[in-house]
């Protein structure tokens, strides 16, 4: 069994290229973010017609999450209980389309779209740093009640967690620059210490391994990027898995997303 990240950056745009990718790289289950798309504009089609059913939550033209799977979708939950919501308001639809979780094959998956934070003094900072601490209680809470649960944790996580993670962490430092400050590494360091495992990064070591380059400044032929979408498994999960990848080739070419899909195979 093959599970699979990617934050396609508007899937509607890049819909070509997500199906052709999908025929390539023989996946099993594919968690997406950034799909840009309210649910009536979602392309349904393009999955179901390469033998994927897909779950979609989607509002606006912003954020949009999806699992797409061929090997069952079952009990989907949109948004993980007590999801932050940036604003005042206490109503439960204020919660943005973040979080999607389903059931894939006897694998608990959830796509995930971190916010951002913006900039270090912006409010949506301790929106993104509570937003990442009600995840991780949620999640270990699940693994606590079933230690056998085999869960993944998939996503854009919007953090580089080590200073590997990124091209130049003195120029990030020099701007300020969100996604490497300690807040931000610790709240993920925080799932690696209930126990959740970053399998694919055994598979994909060293520095200059990247998930994410901006389109500006020739980010991606300067080999300027930044790791950012992780696969994060429970203990369960990550003993069943044998190999992982960064597709770095889809970020090639005309039309690509900024983001490169991140892959795990499972035994």
């Amino acid at each position: 069994m093959k599970i699979a990240t990617w934050n396609v950056n508007s899937i509607r745009a890049r819909a070509d290229r997500v199906e052709a990718w999908l025929q390539r790289s023989d996946v099993d289950v594919l968690a997406i973010q950034e799909t840009k798309a309210k649910d009536e504009n979602f392309p349904w089609d393009l999955f179901e017609k390469n033998g994927y059913e897909v779950a979609h939550f989607g509002l606006n033209q912003w954020n949009g999450v999806a699992i797409a799977s061929r090997v069952g979708l079952d009990d989907v939950e949109r948004t993980f209980p007590g999801q932050p919501h940036f604003g005042k308001t206490e109503e439960i639809t204020a919660a943005e389309a973040r979080a999607i979780g389903a059931t894939c094959g006897g694998v608990r998956v959830w796509s995930l779209y971190v916010p951002n934070g913006r900039a270090v003094d912006d409010p949506h900072m301790p929106y993104k740093l509570n937003w990442l601490k009600v995840l991780k209680e949620e999640a270990a809470s699940w693994v606590q009640a079933d230690p056998t649960l085999n869960l993944a944790l998939m996503g854009d996580w919007n953090i580089a967690p080590t200073d590997d993670d990124v091209w130049d962490i003195e120029w990030f430092r020099a701007q300020n620059a969100t996604h490497i400050t300690e807040p931000e590494r610790s709240a993920f360091r925080a799932f690696e210490e209930a126990g959740f495992v970053d399998v694919v990064r055994p598979h994909t070591p060293g520095p200059g391994v990247y998930t994410y380059w901006d389109y500006t400044q020739l980010r991606f032929p300067k080999k300027e990027g930044m790791r950012i979408d992780f696969i994060l498994a429970s203990p369960a999960l990550a003993a069943r898995v044998s190999g992982a990848m960064i597709d770095r080739e889809e970020r090639k070419g005309k039309g690509a997303s900024d983001h490169a899909p991140v892959i795990a195979e499972l035994d």
